[in-house]
């Protein structure tokens, strides 16, 4: 059986790297780690952010509540402040229907 070798990811993520998965300005990013008390990226010797895993959940949490579903900044720091599970749960439901809508019109491009 040949080796599959696994996909490396990384650990941390500049604020650039970031910026641009959500397709955003750096300032942006900046804004929301000064508004959200949950997104906390470490820095390094130099005082450049570097964001984990964690910290990109965090922000597709705030991309989705602020830009997906139009909540105020305020708005959107008390709904992950109530029920941040909640928040989760339903960001994670719509990336699994989005995966699954992906699937089924490649599959029907090759019927």
């Amino acid at each position: 059986m040949p080796y599959k070798e696994k996909e490396i990811e990384k650990l941390f993520y500049s604020i650039g790297e970031v910026a641009a998965i959500f397709n955003v300005n750096t300032s942006l990013i900046r804004f929301w780690e000064k508004e959200f008390d949950l997104l906390k990226p470490d820095k390094n010797k130099r005082g450049d952010r570097m964001f984990s895993k964690r910290d990109i959940e965090t922000i597709k949490l705030i991309y989705h509540l602020v830009k997906e579903r139009g909540f105020t900044l305020q708005g959107a720091k008390e709904k992950l402040k109530q029920n941040k599970k909640d928040t989760v749960d339903k960001v994670e439901i719509i990336n699994a229907l989005g995966k699954v809508k992906s699937f089924l019109v490649e599959l029907k491009e090759h019927l």
